[in-house]
């Protein structure tokens, strides 16, 4: 297939539209079912270039979801624990634990469950039969993976009525070094971020604690890798084994800090018992529960505990999550790991990052104000590495 012709572009109005190879060759890909569109491409693409350089960095099965050109989370095949199983809604699923991939998919798709909603999901390894069933029951786009077993991808071509899009990419495909895209009728031309992110990134430690472990070697990787394909500006919180906060297309580093830090916040406090034990009527639906208890943890557009509201959602009128005990949980936090696609201008980012239980830092350094954020680090008692290198996406 040297070409695919689609629906539209990004918008229904936006005609002719296709996809094709300029030098003539093959696509890499197979669609094996369903009928993708631009921006189901748009995220494919991207998404399955964070989980090859995640699985390249790291040597584990990675798995990442994707909105809109950004990831909602990405994430390595680390066991959960039978608490986040609970907060990922995956506590019900056999032989998770046997599956490295699965537990990546569990974890990526459970950290943002809100964003994640109608996601692409993108895997680095083949598509086992636990991850298919799964996805299956999520409200998702479509997928993109180097290979389905048989009876995975007779799971997957279920949904939708048959017409879920399931893309296999050949893992052998090299792009062009020099890429181009053209904006109002003008073609851009660079070459490929070709960047590699790994341990000898992080050498450069700034501050006064030069303590890295292992495992923040790893979360800074995943934080770093995950915003290389996320819209600039961008920061990632990261911990675990997986990206639990992503702030992206933000005009301002501290807008993308806080807003990274609130996800991250909400991710943690899923797994509070108040939240775990909530009486969810057995009617109620997995999107619906994922409103709710973003409702009911960031207490925004109602009261779901309020009377009159939660009846509709619970079997008796829950107690609210108070902002002091939010807080006083959130204080207990600690080891997560942060990254910046470019320097932090201000030490307010670094004071909100602390907030969400940030110990590790990566960020390129360069700005003016270095100094107040090292300080700024130090009175924390944080370890920052410079990387000295850039990571805009656009």
């Amino acid at each position: 297939m040297k070409e695919f012709e689609l629906k539209y572009g990004c918008n229904p109005n936006q005609k002719p539209a296709r996809i094709f190879m300029e030098d003539g060759t093959e696509l890499p890909i197979k669609i094996l079912s369903g009928r993708p569109g631009y921006i189901n491409f748009l995220d494919a693409f991207n998404a399955w270039q964070l989980v090859k350089e995640l699985k390249e960095a790291l040597g584990l099965p990675a798995v990442t979801s994707f909105k809109h050109v950004s990831p909602t989370s990405a994430a390595v095949g680390v066991p959960l624990s039978d608490t986040l199983k609970t907060a990922c809604f995956v506590d019900d699923i056999e032989g998770l634990d046997a599956s490295p991939l699965a537990c990546a998919y569990a974890r990526a798709r459970g950290t943002d469950r809100m964003c994640s909603f109608g996601d692409w999901v993108a895997l680095s390894d083949v598509c086992d039969v636990t991850t298919a069933q799964m996805i299956k029951r999520e409200v998702s786009d479509g997928i993109i993976a180097p290979g389905y077993e048989p009876e995975a991808l007779e799971i997957l071509k279920t949904k939708r009525k048959g017409n879920y899009n399931i893309v296999e990419i050949d893992p052998a495909y090299v792009p062009q070094a020099i890429e181009r895209k053209q904006v109002y009728g003008i073609t851009f031309e660079q070459g490929r971020n070709e960047f590699k992110i790994n341990r000898e990134l992080l050498q450069t430690i700034v501050t006064a604690n030069k303590d890295l472990p292992d495992s923040a070697v790893r979360d800074l990787i995943i934080a770093l890798i995950t915003l290389k394909y996320t819209q600039s500006n961008s920061v990632c919180y990261a911990v675990d084994g997986q990206a639990i906060g992503v702030g992206a297309g933000q005009q301002s580093r501290i807008h993308c800090t806080r807003l990274a830090g609130t996800k991250a916040d909400t991710w943690f406090l899923r797994q509070h018992e108040k939240v775990l034990n909530l009486p969810f009527r057995a009617d109620l639906g997995r999107p619906d529960r994922d409103n709710v208890i973003d409702g009911y943890i960031n207490q925004n557009e109602e009261d779901v505990c309020a009377d009159g509201n939660w009846q509709k959602y619970f079997t008796e009128q829950p107690a609210p999550f108070t902002p002091a005990e939010q807080r006083a949980y959130l204080d207990s936090i600690d080891g997560v790991a942060l990254g910046s696609d470019a320097f932090f201008p201000f030490s307010d980012n670094i004071e909100r990052a602390k907030k969400s239980g940030v110990k590790y830092i990566a960020e390129p350094g360069g700005s003016i104000r270095d100094d107040a954020v090292i300080e700024c680090c130090d009175k924390h008692g944080m370890t920052l590495c410079f990387t000295g290198m850039r990571l805009f996406h656009h």
